[in-house]
């Protein structure tokens, strides 16, 4: 067990830096790959661990989660097996932001997930760079205002065309959280920094432009100063907005170093929009960790093909789904390290 003391930072040597010269965009032996998905909805293991306990009771110990978010502006989150985080009472009307509280401790607030990444950075012991995350201010808006997830956004995107400034106001005030909290998960050890916009698909070019884009640059530009400030080095950043198609040229000027795509977009198209100055992150469909594994070595040698041998992070094209099969995700992971590594040789 640890204990509530402050836990050591001087931590083992970084072993494996090939993700982290890639996000910066720095020549590698080989392709890197990593897949987004909370454990505990997809390792069986963890699944059984954690069973019998509340899921944010797991994530207040360090010593039992490795990966968690939460909401820290007082309003009370139960996440439901199955469904995902859900806020019992929304926010429904203007006056609902009163309830919010209007400065945040995040120190204070989110100070054990701090000491989890701290903790999950010492038993890495170098193996591979620990990512910190977070959802971008649209995506935890539309929790907040919709009770949890939603097919349409109705009552979130009710809120952007009625009440704008009132929406602006919200939006602001998680940026405020999201920038201490990013630059606390790098002062307590992450090494990549990931922001998710995973509702954007839900706007269109002009909503997106007015009430998403502002916050995504803004957080890039700030977490950065906060870093300098704070003394730490820069780590990439990596900007992943699932839909968002239509702003694909304006995320890549965003401030971020890598920018992620869902498994919809074309990765030569992308490339051509976006040019040579962004790493590009994706994006074989999830699903296709169904097939087999033969056809998955088949199609990540197209994906590998499509995105060229620099410049590329693999990754799916969204997180993976809890019943997927552990071995053909090692399949997926072995064929981009095998396959991108001859494809450099051919080059």
């Amino acid at each position: 067990m640890v204990e509530d003391g402050p836990l050591p930072k001087d931590f083992p040597e970084l072993q494996n830096d090939t993700f982290l010269r890639a996000a910066w965009g720095e020549t590698t032996d080989y392709t890197p790959v990593w897949c987004m998905r909370q454990a505990g909805r997809y390792l069986p293991e963890f699944r059984e661990t954690r069973a019998a306990r509340d899921f944010f009771s797991t994530c207040r110990s360090p010593e039992a989660c490795c990966e968690l978010t939460l909401q820290a502006l007082g309003m009370e989150v139960t996440m439901v097996p199955g469904k995902g985080p859900t806020f019992p009472s929304p926010l429904r009307e203007e006056e609902d932001l009163e309830r919010l509280r209007s400065k945040v401790d995040v120190a204070a607030e989110l100070g054990y997930v701090f000491r989890a990444i701290t903790l999950t950075r010492h038993r890495l012991a170098g193996r591979v760079p620990l990512i910190g995350f977070a959802g971008a201010p649209w995506t935890l808006m539309t929790y907040m205002v919709e009770g949890g997830g939603s097919n349409t956004m109705a009552q979130a995107k009710r809120w952007l065309y009625q009440r704008p400034q009132a929406s602006h106001r919200l939006l602001r005030q998680l940026t405020d959280v999201l920038v201490p909290y990013l630059v606390g998960q790098v002062a307590a050890g992450a090494q990549a920094l990931q922001l998710f916009e995973s509702h954007a698909g839900h706007l269109g070019p002009a909503l997106f432009s007015s009430f998403a884009l502002p916050y995504i640059r803004g957080i890039a530009k700030r977490v950065r100063a906060g870093l300098q400030e704070a003394g730490l080095a820069p780590v990439p950043m990596i900007i992943f907005a699932k839909d968002g198609h239509f702003a694909l040229e304006e995320l890549a000027q965003a401030g971020y170093e890598v920018v992620g795509l869902d498994w919809t977009m074309a990765p030569s198209l992308a490339r051509e929009r976006v040019g040579k100055a962004v790493t590009l992150q994706g994006n074989l469909d999830p699903c296709a960790l169904y097939a087999s594994k033969e056809e998955i070595g088949q199609m990540v040698s197209q994906m590998l093909a499509a995105f060229g041998p620099q410049r590329h992070i693999a990754n799916l094209g969204h997180g993976l789904y809890p019943d997927m099969d552990p071995a053909h995700v090692g399949a997926f992971v072995e064929a981009v390290h095998h396959q991108s590594r001859r494809l450099r040789q051919n080059k």
